[in-house]
């Protein structure tokens, strides 16, 4: 019998259901096209196929809203403002007016954009499958072909393709496909952040997935990241009688977050916004961990207004009275272009450019308007305002930040855990500030040299990497309070570890807070510390991971 394919877990669960590949791989236009001369006609077809794709993603997103899925809606609407982009139609027109028919001109204008996108960080890299998506239903619409898209079925399946796109991932019935499974993707493409809000199982990073042939039965770990083909009776059974058990322990789990001696750990959501507020609360966060504050900012050509930014702070600030809500300020930059925060020239590397913290350096005006209006957004509000600035370097770097905090009336500054040389000098950065949050996501990227948009690299991306929990730990010493804010919060075994690591809060994905309630609740600060301590003297990942389970038992009672 084979055994289990090895990807990255990106949504925890068990899925079992026959295959079911991605229908309708739209060709390549032919090269050297041309339409028969009359270019306002090609024009009028062309840029009426991108407006009727808009459309039908904007439809798409209602529908994706009214059952429930705002995310989907939201990354719906930003890809139909994708076709619509002006820049995309004038080049659409060039290729046109050069004589270019209009399904190649539309293949040639969204490469130019692709490129752009390919090499402007990992944030912007992860929407290539969106850009792609987009120019394939156009070209589709054009040369009359069917629509690329999910496939029918009469039975529970699996979906398994390269990517998949957000127009098919938003509008999914989670009752009809019961897992994801990709060859491409990671923890922060759209695929791994909708299948965390449907609660399906999710593998990504799988090489080969796409050569399982329709209908071989698989069974799905989005948690160990392990696709089974062929499973026998006796493997299914044993994979759904721990989901049960799951389940049954998760509906048990409730209140603060707590080790089982007693030792608090607040647990808290990662939040785009107001919008995202209801599942917070629904699954028990006692605030808001990390408030990405740069989706009010993109996509516009000037910055939101200060009554614009203060209502959206508000809103969040008053759905958690009694907790905390700590606002990362604006991460633009690099893998976040701005229009109106123009980067100082061509950046080669952009992962490693001007964003967060550096960018603001430049621009302390956007900073002092967005500090303000936080300020004013917390007066009057009993929720605990913490406000950190990302991609902060060194403890000068933290002084400024602390300085632009006081001059705008908020005295709860933080900083970032983003870069190894903050985590290495945390002491230094402790005196200047109230509080840190670890970002494990780049962290890790940054630590490992390994990009978290490349599948390939899935294996140095693992935040149980012990280097990184080697970076961890001196931030969580350095006298101030330390959460965790990064996808690492959210997984439960990991979770364990980095609270005996010292870590004095996780923020996550709301759909991940019960099951990391629950596995805290079942283990002592002590079992904690001595998990944390065998991972740091592991030589891998996989024998880290291995080895802090070990002395979890608790886990094994949730079925992870």
């Amino acid at each position: 019998m084979p055994g289990p394919l090895q990807g990255a877990g990106v949504s925890p669960g068990v899925g079992f259901g026959p295959v079911r590949g991605i229908a309708g791989a739209v060709p390549e236009p032919p090269a050297g096209a041309r339409h028969g001369g009359d270019a306002e006609a090609e024009n009028a077809v062309a840029l009426g196929a991108l407006e009727a794709v808009a459309a039908d993603l904007e439809e798409r997103g209602a529908r994706a809203a009214d059952a429930g899925n705002t995310d989907g809606r939201d990354v719906l609407n930003a890809q139909a403002l994708m076709a619509r982009d002006p820049g995309l139609a004038d080049g659409v027109r060039a290729k046109i007016g050069e004589g270019t028919a209009a399904a190649r001109a539309v293949f040639e204008a969204f490469g130019v954009y692709r490129e752009m996108l390919a090499g402007a960080g990992d944030y912007l890299a992860a929407r290539v499958t969106d850009l792609d998506d987009i120019r394939d239903r156009t070209i589709a619409r054009l040369l009359g072909l069917p629509m690329p898209g999910v496939p029918e079925s009469d039975e529970p399946f699996v979906l398994v393709a390269r990517d998949l796109a957000p127009a098919d991932t938003a509008v999914l019935d989670p009752a009809r496909v019961v897992a994801f499974v990709t060859e491409e993707g990671g923890p922060t493409s759209h695929t791994a952040i909708i299948a965390r809000t449907m609660g399906v199982p999710a593998v990504v990073a799988l090489p080969g997935a796409t050569e399982l042939a329709d209908g071989t039965p698989v069974l799905v770990d989005g948690a160990a990241g392990t696709v089974r083909p062929d499973p026998s009776d006796d493997e299914v059974a044993a994979a759904r009688a721990a989901a049960a058990a799951r389940a049954s322990a998760l509906a048990e789990s409730a209140g603060p977050g707590a080790t089982k001696d007693g030792h608090r750990v607040p647990l808290l959501a990662n939040i785009g916004g107001p919008k995202d507020v209801e599942a917070a609360l629904a699954n028990g966060a006692e605030g808001v961990g990390l408030y990405r504050t740069e989706f009010l900012f993109l996509d516009r050509a000037a910055p939101p207004s200060d009554a614009e930014q203060e209502e959206a702070y508000r809103k969040v600030l008053e759905a958690f009275p009694e907790g905390r809500v700590v606002v990362r300020t604006l991460d633009a930059g690099a893998d976040k272009p701005l229009a109106f925060l123009p980067p100082p020239g061509e950046e080669p590397n952009p992962a490693l450019g001007e964003r967060g913290l550096r960018m603001s350096l430049r621009h302390p005006d956007v900073l002092a308007a967005q500090l303000r209006a936080l300020a004013r957004a917390s007066a009057g509000t009993t929720a605990k305002l913490q406000v950190m600035a990302p991609m902060v370097t060194d403890a000068a770097e933290a002084a400024f930040f602390a300085r632009e905090c006081g001059k705008a009336g908020i005295d709860a500054p933080g900083v970032m855990i983003e870069v190894p040389a903050a985590a290495l000098r945390a002491g230094d950065l402790a005196s200047e500030v109230a509080f840190f949050s670890i970002g494990t996501n780049d962290l890790t990227q940054y630590a490992c040299a390994a990009d978290r948009q490349i599948g390939g690299l899935a294996h140095l991306q693992d935040p149980w990497q012990p280097a990184v929990l080697d970076l961890v730990a001196p931030a969580a010493a350095a006298g101030v309070p330390c959460g965790v804010c990064g996808e690492a919060a959210g997984d439960p075994a990991l979770a364990c570890v980095l609270v005996g690591l010292g870590v004095t809060s996780l923020s996550m994905s709301a759909p991940s807070l019960p099951l990391v309630r629950a596995a805290l609740s079942r283990h002592t600060l002590g079992q904690c510390r001595e998990a944390a301590a065998a991972a740091r003297t592991a030589r891998t990942a996989v024998q880290a991971r291995d080895s802090a389970r070990g002395l979890l038992p608790g886990l094994d009672e949730l079925g992870i």
